[in-house]
């Protein structure tokens, strides 16, 4: 068995994608890449079987029609021989320094026989144009160098929040949850690193900047201006968020805690993007959405209508849409995200 299997998905990657596997390259024969072409038309197909046949006990090309983000990290999670599991963005890459570290601390807890359900780690916004780089870390929150559990965190702080970028799993745990993320959907992102958490019982975090997340890109679906264009896939994830986990069902205070914040925060994007589109259907679809919320989860809905964020992007008028959108910039400035 590998100690970690990485997929990388790729749709038309092939102007990036030699740098992500490059940086990957380092964690040797511990480590299986599996590069899942897209459906691309572009030279994607013929960089991964280039790479496949050249590093044979590293690395496998899987090839598949056009599924989307999502069906490729099923492919991974379907295709992967490794104890732990990490998905690593065609356009992104990792710090080979930090890297090694994380790939020692995750050997040291199999040796031991101490398997963890998640591996957290740093990790740091790269955006083009901008010198100063924003890193989020965890160290103020989470115990280092030691297994622990819900039970052994503390509060995480606004803007402070696990995301694809920072976690990887026991690959068996996300066979045994059933994770399944949905064909041809956009920012099925939140859904992997959400959906998984409220079967996590044993975590371990390093204290390293390991993912380098590349943001700024003309051409990325985290660009405001297109997840506008695509906010009903936007939707789509908040809605499948509250229906595929039960916050009221769980015991933990702290887990369930953080996943109603977690939870909050993405639909107040939701929310800000819908008034930011400035267009009456966009509108109308945001009272459909708080109206949604107020049938399926009483809790988030409460939250969104007296909590300081929730309060922001409800204000009434045009007036109030324009506080709205200022506060989000404010806090997108303060947290760093794109």
């Amino acid at each position: 068995m590998k100690l970690l299997s990485v997929v990388i998905p790729c749709y038309n990657s092939q102007d990036y994608m030699r740098y992500c596997i490059e940086s990957l390259l380092p964690g040797g024969e511990d480590v299986e890449i599996l590069i899942v072409n897209d459906g691309s038309v572009d030279q994607t197909a013929e960089i991964a079987d280039e790479y496949a046949s050249k590093y044979p006990n590293m690395i496998r090309a899987i090839h598949q029609d056009n599924g989307g983000h999502g069906e490729a990290v099923n492919a991974g999670v379907r295709n992967a021989s490794g104890l732990y599991f990490k998905v690593v963005d065609s356009d992104d890459w990792v710090d080979i320094r930090a890297y090694i570290k994380v790939l020692e601390a995750l050997k040291e807890l199999s040796v031991n026989e101490k398997i963890v359900d998640m591996v957290i780690s740093n990790f740091v916004y790269e955006k083009e144009g901008v010198k100063y780089k924003k890193v989020m870390k965890y160290d103020n929150v989470l115990p280092e160098g030691v297994i622990f559990t819900w039970d052994d965190i503390k509060q995480f702080h606004k803007g402070q929040y696990i995301l694809m970028h920072s976690v990887i799993y026991r690959t068996q745990m996300l066979i045994d949850c059933g994770l399944e993320l949905p064909k041809h959907t956009f920012y099925v992102d939140n859904l992997y690193v959400y959906t998984p958490l409220e079967h996590v019982r044993k975590m371990f975090y390093v204290n390293v900047d390991l993912y380098r997340y590349l943001i700024g890109r003309e051409d990325q679906s985290v660009q405001e201006s297109i997840m506008i264009k695509r906010i009903d896939q936007q939707i789509k994830v908040n809605k499948l968020m509250i229906e595929q986990v039960n916050i009221d069902s769980i015991e933990n205070p702290n887990l369930r805690n953080y996943m109603l914040r977690h939870l909050e925060i993405v639909t107040v994007v939701s929310a800000i993007l819908l008034i930011r589109s400035g267009t009456a259907e966009n509108l109308q679809k945001k009272r459909e959405l708080r109206k949604y919320i107020k049938n399926k989860d009483i809790q988030l809905y409460h939250n969104l209508k007296y909590g300081i964020m929730g309060n922001l992007i409800n204000l009434p008028g045009p007036a109030g849409r324009k506080i709205s959108v200022g506060a989000y910039k404010i806090s997108q400035r303060l947290v760093g995200f794109n």
